[in-house]
């Protein structure tokens, strides 16, 4: 019996499990996420500093401009800046540099004129002019990065600003692809007419790759349930995850599901009403083991690997199930149709102009089509029996590849 596409994802999302959180140097830590809360260990900026190059003054001093103030010294960032500032004097200040004692304000290099031993200033500023305050982006104490955040450069930059050289992170999944089918040969080998090169074994591991699984483990095993149980058994000793490509639809060869049997797997779900990639398959080892069993043409993988299978990685990553399925909703650029009662996928190109984003749906000869996937950024979904789609009427959108 098929399900719907969102029940089949709330299956998945409710039997993953985070997996075990660990200590991650800052330097590692991109793209994980994050297990604990960041907060400030002190005042951000932890004194008063200026904003830029200029003259730390006393603002009552160029009350009335032009005037013309004793230069007395320089403070440069890093330094302390101990020596309190006189009336009727300044002193040089760096960006990023502590406000000496007294100075109230800070007149840009920009606005004066500087000779020997004093500097002429010819715009008046008013009393905190160009100063970050203390604290004023952040007191001590105040939560700066949520615990279930994935780190990028700005996280991993404000985790480093507070003294976090290591992050509680929670771990990744361990994954294997494993590609069925007697036909398959490796991308290097000469293939005969009756043989295909394995295209869903790269394609999986260079979509791994790029979401940051880099240690995949790629197999490809014949059409034969004792070979295919073999694998799956020991491949599951090591990994979290196990992708299947091919051999889980209904056909004399299709040993999958059988496979699982024999190794004590408890298959979820068997069937999903969607197309390219009905046949999706959801099985369980214990130990928090995931198998998905993906039918084999190349754009019935790439959809259940999207719709399925990530959002159960990221889940296992740390990720709250709200976030683990993200897309776009945007502008159609051209029409389209549908009568089936199955909720369509539909590659898709981005338009890019001036006034908006749009998406624009690509012909397809069927799920076997992998040529048609070459100029996609990713598919449309189409509802069930959704009729005609206008041009302008706004779509899901999800992406297969990073947007550029």
């Amino acid at each position: 019996m098929l399900i719907s596409p969102k029940k089949a994802l709330g299956i998945v999302l409710r039997r993953v499990r985070p997996l075990k959180v660990l200590p991650k140097p800052l330097a590692e830590a991109t793209g994980y996420c994050l297990a604990e809360d960041v907060r400030a260990d002190r005042d951000q900026p932890a004194a008063d500093r200026s904003a830029m190059d200029g003259f730390a003054v006393r603002a009552a001093d160029i009350a009335k401009c032009p005037c013309v103030l004793k230069l007395t010294g320089e403070v440069a960032a890093g330094s302390p800046a101990r020596r309190s500032l006189r009336p009727g004097t300044c002193m040089r200040i760096l960006t990023g540099a502590n406000i000496p004692p007294d100075a109230d304000a800070v007149v840009r290099l920009e606005q004066t004129t500087e000779t020997k031993a004093s500097v002429l200033f010819q715009n008046v500023v008013g009393a905190g002019a160009n100063i970050r305050r203390q604290g004023e982006e952040a007191k001590k104490g105040k939560l700066l990065v949520k615990k279930g955040t994935v780190l990028g450069a700005a996280q991993i930059g404000l985790a480093g600003s507070v003294g976090k050289d290591k992050l509680r992170v929670y771990g990744r999944a361990r994954v294997a692809v494993l590609c069925t089918g007697e036909e398959l040969r490796s991308v290097s080998d000469r293939v005969r007419l009756y043989e295909i090169r394995d295209s869903n074994g790269p394609a999986l591991c260079s979509a791994l790759t790029g979401l940051g699984y880099g240690d995949v483990t790629h197999r490809v095993v014949g059409d034969n349930p004792k070979a295919v149980a073999a694998k799956v058994k020991r491949l599951a000793d090591k990994h979290e995850v196990i992708i299947i490509s091919g051999g889980v639809s209904v056909g004399k060869y299709d040993f999958v599901p059988e496979a699982l049997k024999q190794i004590g797997a408890s298959i979820h779900f068997h069937g999903v009403a969607i197309r390219p990639g009905k046949p999706q398959l959801y099985a369980t080892l214990n130990k928090n083991r995931h198998i998905f069993g993906l039918p084999g043409n190349p754009l019935s993988v790439m959809v259940g690997f999207f719709e399925f299978v990530l959002p159960g990685l990221r889940r296992m990553s740390g990720l709250e199930p709200t976030r683990c399925q993200p897309s776009l909703h945007l502008p159609l650029a051209a029409e389209v149709q549908s009568k089936l009662n199955l909720v369509r996928f539909v590659l898709a190109r981005l338009i890019w102009n001036k006034e908006q984003l749009s998406v624009a749906p690509l012909k397809s000869h069927g799920s076997a089509d992998l040529v048609a996937a070459g100029p996609a950024d990713g598919v449309i979904i189409i509802p069930a029996k959704a009729g005609k789609v206008s041009v302008g009427a706004v779509v899901e959108f999800r992406p297969w590849r990073p947007l550029p």
